[in-house]
């Protein structure tokens, strides 16, 4: 072996992982029991655009058929009138 002391090896410090509140884009820890918003507020800002539809989860429409009525708006008055019966 060489002549160089060896250094002991840093201590593992336990890490905090910090992500942005998706409202404000404050840091904030995985502790915080507003996570993964900083505050009680951004949490209600966030459900809010929820509510009011500002955020929507779609998925893509697969159905020949309803992409045919989609694409068809005689078909779709057609379904209504139906509906009305």
């Amino acid at each position: 072996m060489g002549l160089r002391a060896r250094l002991p090896m840093p201590a593992h410090k336990k890490s905090v992982k910090l992500l942005r509140c998706p409202t404000c884009g404050q840091l904030v820890q995985a502790t915080n029991e507003d996570f993964p918003f900083c505050s009680d507020r951004c949490r209600k800002i966030d459900l809010g655009k929820w509510a009011s539809g500002v955020y929507k989860i779609s998925s893509p429409v697969l159905d020949p058929e309803v992409l045919e009525d989609l694409g068809n708006p005689a078909a779709r008055r057609s379904d209504k009138n139906r509906d009305d019966d």
